[in-house]
């Protein structure tokens, strides 16, 4: 009669664990089901991402074709050949300095200062070791807006590109901008 108690639990365990199996394998998984139905009423609602609806995302032009909006132009090619001094220096300033002070100013703080220091001589906390150049020199102080632009947007050097953090034109023109008043502050001209 002892016995009689354990058998029965036995066969309860057993077909226990036997329409675990059966239960888990051999019905259609509710996921299953949501695949055939071709589209829900709730995806209208869903954000949707477009990645060349606006024209202060940073990606390559293709080569060959001409931008139709206000797209800015890529030279990358030409300036890591060297050849692209001659387009960067050509490119004007279109900003106003006074009207990027405060953006210029946080930008350069945000990205620059870490290596070119909070007033430009090089002594950031990293630019002591990979050797940042001092942005207060004459020879810095001379060259043009658009080689300043550029080397903020593609790199120079040992400077890696910042134009994938700095995305705007204005952005960048605004750090520029910004350049320029601690060369000015440090005895190199006008603002």
């Amino acid at each position: 009669m002892r016995d009689r108690p354990r058998a029965i639990l036995a066969v309860v365990a057993l077909l226990t664990l036997g329409g675990c199996d059966w239960y888990h394998n051999t019905l259609p998984s509710p996921d299953d089901a949501v695949k055939l139905v071709p589209w829900f009423d709730h995806m209208i609602t869903s954000p949707a991402f477009h990645p060349y609806e606006r024209g202060d995302i940073p990606r390559r032009s293709v080569p060959g074709t001409v931008p139709i909006d206000q797209v800015e132009p890529d030279w990358d090619a030409e300036w890591n050949n060297g050849a692209g001094t001659t387009t960067a220096n050509a490119v004007i300033n279109p900003t106003d300095p006074a009207a990027t002070v405060a953006v210029g100013d946080t930008l350069y703080h945000i990205y620059c200062a870490v290596c070119h220091g909070t007033t430009g001589a090089g002594e950031g906390p990293v630019g002591r070791r990979v050797g940042a150049p001092s942005l207060l020199t004459p020879r810095a102080m001379g060259f043009p807006d658009g080689y300043v632009y550029s080397t903020i947007r593609y790199g120079r050097g040992i400077m890696p590109r910042y134009g994938d953090k700095i995305v705007t034109a204005e952005a960048r023109w605004a750090v520029v901008n910004y350049v320029r008043r601690l060369q000015a502050a440090a005895g190199g001209g006008a603002p």
